[in-house]
């Protein structure tokens, strides 16, 4: 999903494992559908072998998305237009981004390594929904070959 700055002049792609809830988040300049097809591609690469689907709103950001499915060799869905629902746990996680970075703030006033700051929080903070732990806990026992990634990439 796409988290966007102020007069729409930056904004933060996040994406969510569902399992695990770990999250990964990157800066761009602006929700253009060719930054964000990169973003997606260059974040995710590291688990190309567990990303077996991504599922995004309907935003023209997205349009890149057979890129994205041919990098990654997975499969690409959509939401229903305006079933927000569907995504809940991206909208959940998105709205936990926005306590660091509240709407109307001008992303250009932030840098990669605020964005980092706040993905290793969420990663790091311990969830009831995973018996209290971390997703980055979660994520290195189903993944152990995957440790390094799930502490920072």
């Amino acid at each position: 999903d796409s988290i966007i700055g102020a007069k729409h002049q930056g904004a933060i792609t996040s994406m969510v494992e569902r399992k695990t809830k770990l999250t990964r988040l990157v800066l761009l300049k602006g929700p253009t559908s060719d930054a964000t097809t990169e973003a997606i591609i260059k974040r995710l690469e590291p688990l190309k072998t567990l990303v077996l689907t991504l599922t995004s709103d309907n935003g023209k950001e997205f349009a890149g998305h057979q890129k994205i499915s041919q990098a990654l060799d997975s499969e690409f869905y959509f939401c229903t237009p305006y079933h927000s629902w569907e995504r809940g746990l991206n909208e959940n996680t998105n709205g936990l981004v926005r306590q660091y970075f509240p709407k109307g703030l001008d992303f250009a006033t932030i840098n990669n390594d605020n964005v980092q700051y706040v993905e290793d929080l969420l990663n790091n903070r311990p969830r009831k929904t995973l018996n209290y732990k971390t997703p980055n806990e979660v994520f290195a026992m189903l993944t152990a070959n995957n440790l390094n990634y799930a502490l920072r990439c």
